[in-house]
């Protein structure tokens, strides 16, 4: 397959680990796409909490205002919240997301309210000012940059191919979604991004860091809100586990600012050294 690469979806999460925001533009920012993963739901311990755990967190969808955010519950008889886009408190509290330690900004007690009564739990929403440094994996990183609430790095980014060719191996075809990326592309072949190390998406220039490692959260149904088995990582695991990691995707960086676009052209500009995937 030879064909052009080419943009063909963009995605925010704002709220780490609830609905998708689909986009047409984008604008690159040090941390991330911007509004992507800047805001955060903690429990009573400060730390985050996703869907791994809470898998109903799928069915809160989010829309972009120009107040802020808009939740609404797909299943529950809720009246839609409106979060803010800067926070409405100057209560800052260390945050912990992995291992890592992030000061942040409780949003208002509007969002602490919904948010428990949402999902059953005791649950605050934060924000991450642009303030509080969380800097990339340095074993990993190519330059120094900041981070949002993300995993691990600023970008995701996986191949159309790579979906198509993991959905001919499972019994049921699973969705994009699943995987929440950043960034999807078409053309090339299956994994191509594998090896990408600098290229370019219309005028701006990224580095492949390494492989995203992939856990529970890919089995949850986001229509559903959860678990509904084993795939896709059981299939995964059959071709694309190393180290007893399972991959799936690229975690990306840039150091530069700038728009894009559905439709933008790709370019490879140099490639990593063949990493084989042990069967």
């Amino acid at each position: 397959m030879t064909s052009a690469l080419i943009l063909s979806e963009i995605f925010i999460y704002p709220i780490k680990s609830l609905g998708a925001i689909r986009l047409t533009h984008a604008q690159v920012e040090e941390r991330g796409l911007r509004h992507d993963r800047r805001w955060l739901i903690i429990d009573d311990n400060n730390r985050f909490v996703t869907q791994r755990s809470y898998p109903n967190m799928a069915l809160i969808e989010v829309t972009m205002t120009d107040m802020g955010l808009q939740l609404r519950h797909r299943s529950r008889d809720l009246s839609a919240l409106l979060v803010p886009f800067q926070p409405e408190t100057f209560d800052l509290l260390t945050v912990t997301v992995w291992d890592d330690q992030i000061e942040a900004v409780i949003v208002n007690d509007a969002s602490n309210r919904w948010l428990s009564e949402a999902l059953g739990f005791s649950a605050r929403l934060v924000y991450l000012p642009d303030t509080s440094p969380r800097l990339a994996d340095s074993n990993y990183a190519p330059f120094d940059a900041n981070v949002s609430f993300a995993d691990g790095f600023p970008f995701l980014i996986i191949g159309q191919s790579s979906l198509d060719d993991l959905n001919t191996r499972l019994p049921e075809p699973v969705s994009m979604i699943r995987f929440r990326p950043n960034l999807v592309f078409e053309g090339g072949m299956p994994y191509d991004e594998d090896q990408w190390y600098e290229f370019t998406i219309g005028k701006l220039t990224f580095f492949g860091v390494k492989p995203c490692a992939r856990c529970i959260l890919t089995t949850v149904d986001p229509e559903k809100g959860e678990i509904v088995g084993k795939e896709p990582l059981k299939t995964l695991s059959t071709y694309r586990k190393r180290n007893n990691k399972i991959f799936f995707g690229q975690n990306v960086m840039t150091n530069q600012s700038g728009v894009l676009k559905i439709g933008d052209e790709i370019q490879v500009v140099s490639r990593k050294s063949r990493q084989t995937m042990s069967e």
